[in-house]
């Protein structure tokens, strides 16, 4: 029988800046910096030039999305979990932005 690490579990994610939202999915052992990888390849920012937040909370990038608490049981497809973006620009980064 295999562990939950080793089945690979997904986490499906709404990823939100100002109008700009984002749907992917990661697995839940995927690290927040991976996350930021798939970011940079959508929005052509590199991970050092993002910010990303759960529930207003900035997000260590060095854990996994599961240690952050995004779960199977809670990211699912119909319901995914919102993770907020924000960007470096110039020397600052900005506020934490999320348009209906």
């Amino acid at each position: 029988m295999e562990s939950q690490a080793d089945t690979g579990l997904f986490v499906f994610l709404v990823i939100r800046h100002k109008k700009t939202t984002i749907f992917t999915d990661a697995k839940e052992s995927s690290t927040v910096w991976e996350l930021k990888r798939i970011i940079e390849g959508i929005m052509k920012r590199p991970p050092e030039e993002q910010l990303l937040f759960k529930d207003n909370q900035l997000l260590d990038e060095m854990k996994t999305l599961r240690e952050c608490g995004f779960t199977f049981q809670v990211a699912r497809p119909e319901t995914p979990a919102t993770v907020g973006l924000a960007f470096r620009t110039g020397d600052v980064f900005e506020g934490l932005e999320i348009h209906p």
